[in-house]
């Protein structure tokens, strides 16, 4: 694994392949009239989403995401919530008017007609006196609309689940990303993370589940914090150390993440894994600190979602902003060619 330490990572810079968008795209920076692939599965992600007081950019986000989702004629088959879900009280847990007006509203069944795939962030790990994380398993137990069931999908703090559920395309492993930093920083307490022993529990399972037979063209990791970022919180030392080795020896071909509040895309030289983090839901914005000449191929401050397109042969990533304009977007093929738009 020594070629994959931290220090020797470089950003590929000419070893990527460039080429103008398909047909299935548009300009950067432009709108998304065109048709999707009847081929492909379809889902969106968005993370850092659940303000408390101002909703104001949340509301513009999703509503950018259902504008997105019915020019393209996007039929979604699932919404991946990357954490961070909550943020401040959830007054009387699976109860609180929050669930109607922030999710089951914001994000409207008749849009968006499928599970939505979440994982906590550390923001959901803050007591308000009682346990959010709590409340988040439990809603997907007893949560309902007035349409029926919640598709709030949250079934355990790490878990596995096949996109799409027919002629499944992804195996998706979700993680519990709350753990302090190796050198201390972002350590609450037993309240604010995992407690040890949920660590290496997680740990162990992780290396099983990535050891299994696979049974679909791409494996996906998602977690709330980012193991690498050009964001606030940068680099997360834990999980360069116990996750990155992994996604090296096992050929994760994607991670997805939140946290810092930006959309990124990072590639790094001789590794297998596209690193993809989607923070822009409707939380404070942060500043960059690592410039893109030194490590990307793109980050930006703003406010947006994310769109993930599969097929047998290549998944196509998008970076949106709030309006549903493509800022950025890649495919990357079974054999981990990845071709920037």
């Amino acid at each position: 694994m020594e070629t994959y330490i931290l220090s020797r990572r470089r950003f590929l810079r000419q070893s990527f392949a460039f080429s103008a968008l398909a047909t299935l795209g548009s300009l950067p920076g432009t709108a998304a009239p065109l048709l999707s692939d009847p081929t492909a599965a379809e889902s969106l992600m968005v993370g850092d989403w659940g303000y408390e007081d101002d909703h104001t950019a949340q509301s513009g986000v999703a509503v950018g995401m259902q504008k997105y989702t019915k020019q393209r004629g996007l039929k979604p088959q699932a919404l991946l919530m990357l954490g961070d879900n909550w943020y401040g009280e959830l007054a009387g847990g699976v109860h609180s008017s929050r669930w109607q007006t922030q999710f089951e509203e914001m994000y409207p069944a008749d849009v968006f007609p499928c599970a939505a795939y979440a994982i906590p962030g550390n923001h959901d790990y803050q007591r308000w006196p009682e346990s959010k994380v709590a409340a988040e398993l439990e809603y997907t137990r007893v949560g309902k609309t007035t349409a029926g069931p919640t598709r709030w999908t949250m079934p355990s703090l790490w878990y596995r689940f096949e996109f799409p559920a027919t002629k499944p395309l992804i195996t998706f492993i979700a993680l519990d990303s709350n753990m302090p930093f190796s050198d201390g920083k972002e350590s609450h307490g037993v309240n604010f993370t995992l407690t040890p022993q949920q660590q290496a529990e997680q740990l162990a399972w992780l290396e099983t589940e990535l050891k299994r037979p696979r049974t679909t063209p791409f494996l996906v990791v998602m977690g709330h914090h980012p193991v690498y970022s050009n964001g606030m919180h940068g680099d997360h030392p834990v999980l360069v150390r116990d996750w990155d080795p992994l996604f090296c020896k096992h050929k994760v071909d994607l991670y997805l993440a939140g946290h810092d509040h930006d959309l990124q895309h990072l590639e790094f030289e001789g590794h297998p894994t596209s690193f993809f983090l989607s923070g822009g839901g409707g939380a404070d914005l942060y500043n960059l600190k690592v410039d893109l000449s030194l490590r990307g191929p793109y980050a930006q401050k703003v406010y947006g979602f994310s769109h993930l397109s599969v097929t047998e042969k290549q998944m196509t990533l998008r970076h949106l902003d709030s309006d549903g304009r493509i800022l950025h977007s890649f495919t990357k093929t079974q054999d981990r060619k990845v071709v920037i738009l």
